[in-house]
C-alpha cells in the first residue's frame, strides 16, 4: 500500500471515530445526550480544550516535564536493557544463574513500585523516571537477548573461521542480528516510558500531563481528562515517529516489505 493511501485510511478511521462520538453525544439515538456528555464529553469540546491548552500556554510546562521524564526513562531503560541483553546472551552460564531472578523482577507489578520510588527519590522527576525505566528495561532486555541468541550458528562459525575477533563479531554479526529485535521493542517502549511518567505524576506530582489529567478528574472535568489523553496520544505518536526515523536510518540495509514478498 502506498504511503499516501495508508495515511488516507488512517485519517479516515480517525474521522469515523470522532464522527461516531459526536453523533452519540449529540443525538438521542442510543441514550440521553446530556448523560453521554457528562461521562464522555464531545469531540468538539475536547478539541476546544486542547486548543485552549496551547493558546493560553498552560500546557507547555506540563508537556516539557512529562517529555523530560519520558525521554530520560526511555534512554536509560533502553541503554541498560541493550547492555544487559548483550551481556547475558554472550554469557550463558551467568544467564542461567540469573534467569529466575530476572523473571521474578519482571513479574513484579510496576504500580506497586511507584510509592517506593517516591519514598526513595521524592516527588521530583526522578521517581517518575525510575518507574519508567522499570517498564522500558525488561521490554528491551528480552528483545535484545533473544536477538543475540537467534544469531545463525553457521554465520557465526564462518565469521570465526575468517578470523574475526570479539569486537568484529559484535559489530558485524551480533549487532545486526539484534537491531531488528531491538527496534521492535523500542516502539513499544516509547508508550511504556510515557506510561511510567504519567502514572508517577498521577500518583504524586505538582506538574506534568498526569497531574493535569488527575486535577481534571478530581473535579469531574471529563472534557479536561479527554483533552489530556488526546495530547498524550499525539505525544506518543511524535516520539514513535522519531524512533521510526532512527530505525530507517540504522536499518537501511534491511529489505522493504514489498521486496521480501517478491
Amino acid at each position: 500500500m502506498k504511503r499516501s493511501h495508508l495515511i488516507f485510511w488512517q485519517l479516515l478511521v480517525a474521522v469515523a471515530i470522532f464522527a461516531s462520538w459526536h453523533l452519540v453525544a449529540n443525538w438521542p439515538i442510543f441514550a440521553d445526550p446530556k448523560k453521554v456528555q457528562f461521562f464522555f464529553s464531545t469531540p468538539i469540546a475536547v478539541m476546544k480544550r486542547v486548543y485552549e491548552f496551547f493558546a493560553t500556554g498552560i500546557i507547555w510546562r506540563h508537556l516539557w516535564i512529562t517529555l523530560s521524564e519520558t525521554l530520560l526513562a526511555f534512554i536509560i531503560g533502553s541503554l541498560s536493557g541493550i547492555a544487559a541483553g548483550f551481556w547475558l546472551a554472550r554469557n550463558p552460564r551467568v544467564s542461567a544463574v540469573l534467569d529466575p531472578y530476572v523473571k521474578m523482577l519482571n513479574a513484579l507489578p510496576r504500580v506497586v513500585l511507584a510509592p517506593i520510588f517516591m519514598l526513595w527519590f521524592g516527588l521530583g522527576i526522578w521517581s517518575k523516571v525510575a518507574l519508567g525505566v522499570t517498564l522500558v528495561f525488561f521490554i528491551v532486555f528480552f528483545a535484545v537477548y533473544q536477538g543475540v541468541k537467534e544469531v545463525s550458528q553457521t554465520i557465526l562459525a564462518n565469521a570465526r573461521m575468517l578470523g574475526m575477533n570479539d569486537r568484529q563479531l559484535f559489530r558485524h554479526v551480533y549487532w545486526p542480528s539484534a537491531l531488528s529485535w531491538m527496534f521492535s521493542s523500542l516502539h513499544a517502549s516509547v508508550g511504556f516510558a510515557l506510561v511510567g511518567a504519567v502514572v508517577g505524576e498521577y500518583m504524586g506530582s505538582a506538574a506534568g500531563l498526569g497531574y493535569l489529567i488527575h486535577e481534571a478528574e478530581s473535579t469531574f472535568d471529563v472534557t479536561g481528562v479527554f483533552a489530556g489523553m488526546v495530547v498524550l496520544s499525539a505525544f506518543v505518536i511524535f516520539i514513535d515517529w522519531l524512533v521510526t526515523l532512527a530505525e530507517n536510518r540504522l536499518l537501511a540495509w534491511r529489505p522493504q516489505a514489498h521486496e521480501r514478498t517478491t
